[in-house]
Order: structure tokens, then sequence, then C-alpha cells
């Protein structure tokens, strides 16, 4: 749909009228109209795929939801939630964190940020739009007793994604080039206080900026200026993390997944499992524990695949044997751009998940044939110093 379909009573965040100067088509998303990629020469969702990977990619991401979690039992609260070691990040440390129900299915994925909690700081907590109101009530629900939870999700927030994001940022904002990957640190640009942190959703070195909803305009322009920066919407977003073999909450995590259904092992540290210092304690941990031990085998894994025909494969797509067997479903699945070749992410039992394994899709009642690949697809290229 064009710009002027979108629905009035659509959220706007504080790029909506710079999206529109700059000939994007908006979307629906997460309850806003969002920029699904932009018109023009150069531009569109294979281009903006292409200079994300090759220069600088600018992505609105003000729809997700920013939280600050204040107070002395702050990293205890927030760790009784997840499988995920909270008290033992350093200040500075960014950590992917996952919200458990009780029975251990993904609530939703978020990234936070210790910035100095013990010592009158917070955690910074950055969660998925369409989730943003649910978490923020069970966060509250569950630990507002013990902390204080205070919701941003009025400020901007904007991600700088490619090789040559570090080159444009650092000429407005010097010093961001310090950082490395999963670290953050306050800035300022123009005396106007930001917030950074070196990560993404891209598989691509890149930052990520907090900061307040009056100036996410101007920022955007300054970065827009600096000749490596071209913005990107939604569309090449999301090729861009599926090629990274990065999870979309709603498509491959969801109510119905524990984290080691969805390969999410590594997100659990040792001190948080079975043996560890601080093991178990949070949603879930029963059965996410036994799961990972072996003692609970899991019934269905995901897998990256890689059509062996140019035909792509789409969410909801069945996944059969070779015997004509029904395995499991497509969740994401479209052509990757950066290797030309329709790629897909799926589950599947885990006696067929070895690299290598033949499968079908069934597109349309035709098996077009799949084999099951490593993730990432394209190599990462975070920047670690």
């Amino acid at each position: 749909m064009s710009s002027s379909d979108a629905s009035t009573d659509l959220l706007q965040t504080p790029l909506h009228a710079l999206h529109l100067e700059l000939g994007a088509r908006m979307v629906p998303f997460a309850g806003y109209s969002m920029p699904v990629q932009y018109q023009g020469p150069g531009m569109g969702l294979m281009a903006e795929h292409l200079h994300t990977r090759s220069a600088a990619g600018l992505f609105d991401v003000s729809h997700m939801g920013q939280l600050r979690l204040i107070g002395p039992d702050a990293a205890a609260a927030f760790e009784s939630l997840m499988p995920v070691d909270v008290i033992g990040l350093a200040p500075g440390k960014q950590r992917y964190g996952l919200l458990l129900t009780d029975e251990g299915m993904v609530i939703d994925d978020l990234m936070f940020v210790n910035r100095d909690v013990a010592n009158g700081g917070d955690l910074f907590v950055i969660v998925n739009g369409a989730c943003k109101h649910g978490d923020l009530k069970h966060i509250v629900d569950r630990i507002g007793a013990r902390c204080t939870v205070e919701p941003q999700f009025d400020r901007g927030l904007l991600a700088l994604q490619g090789p040559q994001a570090v080159a444009a940022l650092q000429r407005l904002v010097p010093g961001v080039e310090k950082l490395v990957f999963m670290t953050g640190g306050a800035f300022s640009w123009q005396d106007k206080p930001l917030f950074v942190t070196r990560s993404g959703y891209t598989g691509e070195d890149g930052f990520e900026i907090s900061l307040a909803a009056a100036d996410t305009e101007a920022f955007a322009r300054a970065l827009l200026q600096q000749p490596e920066v071209k913005p990107v919407g939604l569309g090449a977003r999301n090729s861009l993390r599926l090629e990274a073999g990065l999870c979309l909450y709603g498509n491959d995590i969801d109510t119905t997944t524990t984290p080691v259904e969805a390969a999410l092992n590594w997100a659990m540290q040792k001190v948080r499992r079975t043996g560890g210092a601080r093991a178990g304690g949070f949603p879930g941990a029963d059965r996410v524990l036994a799961q990972l031990d072996g003692s609970l085998p899991v019934q269905r894994v995901r897998v990256g695949l890689i059509a062996q025909e140019r035909v792509p494969v789409r969410e909801h797509t069945e996944l059969h044997s070779e015997a004509g067997e029904r395995l499991g479903e497509v969740t994401s699945g479209l052509l990757g751009p950066s290797i030309n070749q329709p790629i897909a992410m799926g589950y599947v039992p885990p006696a067929f998940a070895a690299v290598g394994t033949r499968l079908n899709a069934m597109v349309r009642g035709k098996a077009v044939p799949m084999q099951v690949s490593a993730l990432p697809f394209v190599p990462n290229r975070y920047h670690r110093g």
C-alpha cells in the first residue's frame, strides 16, 4: 500500500515525516506505521539490503520498547525471569535475554545493558515492539516490588548497521569507535545525550542509538548526510536478520517454543544451567534444564535450510522427509540477496536436523528440495576488538 493508505489509527515514530519525505512505502507493523522500503534510484529491498552489507544502512526501530530497571536488587530480580546471567554482567556490557513463561516457553527475546545498576545506574532493556506492553506488565507483575520498572516507550531508537557504520557515526560522535560488540556507553551530539551500543540485528558491525524523541529526526538527518549512509526499511531488515540466522519473534520463536527447541542454548550461560552456581530459579526451569542436559529429549529443533531450486519458500510451508512424512514447517523464508539463493529457517525432528540432510518443502503441492544448512547463512562480522 502507499504511504497515504496507512491507517490513521496507527502510531507514528519520531521519524514518520522524514520517512514520507524520503519516499518510504509505509505499512502497519507492531501497531505503528513503518517504512518497509524506500522508492527511487538505488532504493528498494534488494538495494537496501546490499547497501547495508557493503556500506551503512540506517533503520528506524523506535517502535521497540525501551525500559529501565533501577534499584540495588534489579539485577537479581531480572535474573529471576530469565535463564540468563544478569548478576554477572559487568558494567558497560550488553547481553541477549529471553523472558519465559512458567512452562519454559519464550514470551519475548530482548537485549539489556548493565549501566552500573549496582552503583545507582540501571539495567537498560530493549524489547520487541509488538510485545512491549505485555512484557512491561509481565516484568512489573513479577518483579515490580523488587525494583523500579520505568518504561521509556516515547524515546527514539536508531540502528546504524554495516561495515562503514563506524566511519559514519564517529564523525558525529567521536569515541564510539572504541566500543566493541555488545558494549555500550553514554555519548552526546550537539549537547544532546545519546546512549549507544555496538550491536544490531543484521549480522554486521553496527550500533543502536537511544535518544530523546525530540532529537531523533535531527540526528537521523545528520547520519543520512554521511556519504556511507542510506535509509533502510523493514523489508531489508528482515532479509538481513534471516541471512544472519537470527530469530524473529512471532515467526521463529513464540510461546509454543522453548529456548532449546529454538537452538538458543548459547544464550543460557553455564552459571544458570544444571550444576552452575545459580542454576535454575527462572520460569520453566525444570523443562528447560532437562532439555539442556538431555534428560527430556526435544521433539523438534530450529534449523537453517537452503533450497536446491530457485523457488522462494515462505513461512508456514510444510516440510516433508524425502519419503513423504510431514516433519514440520518453515518459520521464515525468502530469497537471500547476499547469496542469491532461497533460504529459510524451520523446525524439524532432531533426527532430520543434521547439516546436509535433504528435505522437501511443499510449495503449492510441488516438492522443492531443501538441504539443512549451518547458521548463519552469511558470516557475521561483529567488531570484537
